[in-house]
């Protein structure tokens, strides 16, 4: 039997794809939002694809702010893109 491979949803384009292939963007507890690479880090977490223009989109529609349920300053967003540079 084949194993069935999860599946998530890219907050920027929308489009479903297997988890391995997406980043994961996590709002920990103490309100810190980062990448994570490894997808096992505690906290709220978000999909995107490796495409650094999901990353516009879901910033531009404030996709990120309404999966996290939270109000995200502009210095997280150039953070986020600063990490988002070195993942391919």
């Amino acid at each position: 039997m084949n194993k069935k491979v999860p599946q998530r949803q890219c907050i920027g384009c929308r489009v479903s794809r297997d988890k391995k292939d997406l980043v994961r963007i996590v709002r920990a507890s103490d309100g810190t939002i980062s990448v994570d690479l490894k997808g096992k880090a505690n906290g709220r977490g978000a999909y995107l694809c490796k495409d650094p223009e999901c990353l516009n989109k879901a910033i531009k529609t404030k996709a990120l702010e309404r999966a996290f349920d939270a109000a995200i300053p502009p210095s997280v967003y150039e953070s986020l893109k600063e990490e988002y540079k070195s993942i391919e």
